[in-house]
């Protein structure tokens, strides 16, 4: 017993989808989405001097798995301890005190995972 398979019409759309797959244009939309990941780390961040607020930024890495994306907090105090990281978990004082941290990362990069996955999705889908 056979299967057989008629179609009409052409392929055009089929064709375009696959040719995005294949080279990978569903990746554009992870600036914009990475970029979204930053404003919403700036603005949850507690605010002294502002300036961990505004050292956020982010790396995509590309390979063969597909892609990467780092949000990145470059305030260093003394030179090597992250500020960000610091905020987030607490961190010792000089005279032996303990500061307790604050969880603000996790509430707002998680819109933006969610805003990646859906994203991503409507592209893979054909619709972004």
């Amino acid at each position: 017993m056979g299967i057989k398979i008629t179609s009409k019409g052409d392929w055009s759309k089929t064709r375009k989808w696959l040719f995005e797959m294949q080279h990978k244009k569903y990746l554009a939309v992870l600036d914009k989405c990475a970029q979204q990941g930053v404003d919403a780390l700036a603005q949850a961040t507690p605010v002294d001097s502002g300036l961990t607020a505004s050292c956020w930024d982010y790396e995509i890495v590309y390979d063969n798995s597909g892609a990467t994306i780092t949000w990145i907090n470059t305030n260093l105090a003394d030179g090597w301890f992250n500020v960000a990281i610091m905020l987030q978990y607490g961190h010792g004082t000089g005279t032996g005190g303990y500061v307790q941290g604050i969880d603000y990362i996790n509430p707002a990069i998680r819109p933006v995972f969610d805003n990646i996955s859906n994203t991503v999705w409507e592209v893979v889908k054909g619709n972004g």
